[in-house]
């Protein structure tokens, strides 16, 4: 893999306003009108969200992640898809690059909710 570009520089109270938490994968469900979406209902410690992540055709078995934890941006307005509402994305790593996407995880446990960045 070739690395793209970088991007072009964005302030420091840019990237402040991205809110990137930790939060556990609990289930991953099929959207029934999407060959691409997979639903996960990911706990943040304070709540729950639903959050829409193209992963079906990225891998053989999308369970797998479940219970796993990984980084999720939660301040982007919901957004409709398939018929599904999305509060927010999965923060991975690789798609836009071409490579098979693997989870952006923390190290060791920590609790849900906890912000990145």
């Amino acid at each position: 893999m070739k690395p793209a570009p970088i991007k072009e520089m964005i302030s420091f109270e840019d990237f402040e306003k991205i809110d990137i938490r930790v939060g556990t994968i609990v289930s991953v469900c099929e959207v029934k009108k999407s060959n691409k979406l997979m639903k996960l209902i990911v706990d943040f410690g304070d709540h729950t969200r639903s959050i829409l992540a193209g992963i079906k055709q990225e891998r053989h078995n999308p369970e797998e992640i479940e219970d796993k934890q990984a980084l999720f941006i939660i301040n982007l307005p919901e957004k409709k898809m398939a018929g599904e509402i999305s509060q927010g994305m999965l923060f991975d790593i690789g798609y836009a690059d071409g490579i098979t996407p693997c989870l952006a995880i923390p190290e060791v446990p920590v609790p849900n909710g906890s912000r990145a960045g």
